[in-house]
């Protein structure tokens, strides 16, 4: 059967998985008003002001509309909120509509402690989203999150100094290999003078980076048996990024070490200076870029260095889910249908600076011009796949006793490739095990 008769088939049969019992009463634009004085409360992760201020706006909207079914803005919080809602979730006290990322959900998922979202969104919502953004929040059978906003990996690059060196500029239809963007990097350097380094890897947070970035080299690190269990198994293609950011910082002297206990806005004064060409970066920090540049500092948006399998990308949703014990789940449906309309959903996406999942909304022109490399990072959107650990129970515990740890002392050069890869293997494996006996 050809490539494109196995997508066709997946994407109905997770579509059919989807609509399954669907009571259809979500329109996108708040559905029928309720007399019956239901309270819902949303808790939103939005930080930036653009975003904070779309999700606002947008719950005034709906309260102005539905009047019977308020719904009470809760601000919540990226660094704690998985700790806070399994605390909740304890007391009872969970959120209706829950903001959070895909690769949080599967501990709540596979414990009970959301919705299955099956027969409760409308065909609008469902068939507007691509079967591989659905399969995010996908566990076991059932559906726990709507993914909604996404976002590949860029490098953010000074323009003066990677234009002016001669190399080739990477392309979403040709991006650098891994070879390739080892060896530009030389270059840039030796261009750039004493002090200076081509890339700056800020890697405080370094396993996602790493899983998601190594996909397009056939990296899976994960994988699942005949009998639904996960092991870890480390490939050559899951060697590809970790090696390359390694020799990078202790043998080619092309990235700086310094960054690497640094986040993503730490290395932006550095790179502002000149000191550091370019940063690979989540997209949503072109707004950083965009609002602290100097004034004449000139940037541009590349797609992340590929492997064999091209510019593909683990990815882990921003997604919207119904706790399970809500007493309003068709009513919580109903206000992510309305948050997630076709217009509503370029509004949240401008307003963190990502992309929508949404097919209709991605198509918005105002999320295609080239200024800030919006172009750039919608031609990627469609080589945006699960992450590799993103159904993974234990994941949050591996990620952060065992694989943190160890690739930050492999890339600092504290140890060696096989001693990074026992860590992996042997220690994870050990940590998964205990969720699933």
């Amino acid at each position: 059967m050809g490539g494109r008769s196995v997508r066709l088939l997946t994407v109905t049969a997770v579509l059919a998985l989807l609509l399954t019992g669907c009571s259809g009463d979500g329109d996108g634009d708040g559905g029928e008003r309720s007399g019956g004085g239901i309270r819902l409360r949303f808790q939103s992760l939005a930080w930036q002001k653009e975003s904070v201020d779309a999700n606002k706006e947008l719950v005034r909207e709906w309260n102005e509309r539905n009047p019977g079914i308020r719904v009470d803005y809760v601000q919540g919080s990226w660094d704690s909120v998985h700790d806070q809602l399994l605390t909740s979730f304890e007391g009872g006290e969970a959120p209706d509509v829950i903001h959070d990322a895909a690769d949080d959900l599967a501990d709540f998922a596979y414990g009970g402690r959301l919705a299955d979202l099956r027969g409760l969104l409308s065909e609008r919502l469902t068939s507007d989203i691509p079967a591989h953004s659905w399969r995010t929040a996908t566990f076991g059978e059932g559906v726990y999150g709507v993914p909604f906003l996404q976002e590949p990996r860029v490098l953010i690059a000074n323009r003066k100094i990677v234009e002016s060196s001669g190399v080739r500029i990477p392309t979403p239809a040709r991006p650098w290999s891994w070879e390739e963007f080892r060896a530009v990097a030389k270059e840039l350097t030796a261009a750039m003078g004493k002090g200076k380094y081509a890339v700056a890897w800020p890697l405080r947070e370094p396993v996602s980076v790493t899983l998601n970035l190594g996909l397009s080299a056939g990296g899976r690190l994960f994988h699942r048996g005949g009998d639904g269990k996960v092991s870890i198994r480390f490939t050559e293609g899951d060697a590809v990024v970790p090696e390359t950011i390694h020799d990078q910082v202790n043998f080619d002297r092309t990235a700086s070490p310094s960054t690497l206990g640094a986040g993503g806005s730490d290395a932006l004064p550095g790179f502002f200076g000149g000191k550091y060409a370019m940063v690979p970066l989540g997209f949503s920090y072109r707004q950083q870029i965009a609002q602290q540049a100097p004034e004449g500092f000139e940037w541009m948006v590349l797609p992340a260095p590929a492997g064999a399998g091209g510019p593909v990308q683990g990815v882990s949703p921003q997604t919207l889910s119904i706790a399970a014990d809500s007493p309003h789940r068709k009513e919580a449906a109903r206000f992510i249908d309305f948050l997630l309309s076709p217009r509503n959903m370029v509004r949240l996406a401008k307003g963190d600076w990502m992309l929508p999942t949404g097919v209709r909304a991605l198509a918005d022109p105002s999320l295609r011009e080239e200024k800030d490399g919006w172009a750039t990072g919608a031609a990627l959107a469609g080589e945006l796949r699960s992450a590799p650990a993103q159904s993974v129970r234990g994941y949050p515990e591996w990620k952060d006793k065992v694989a943190t740890p160890a690739y930050q002392e492999y890339y600092s050069g504290a140890i060696d490739r096989a001693e990074l890869e026992k860590r992996l293997v042997k220690d994870g494996n050990l940590v998964l095990s205990r969720y699933q006996r």
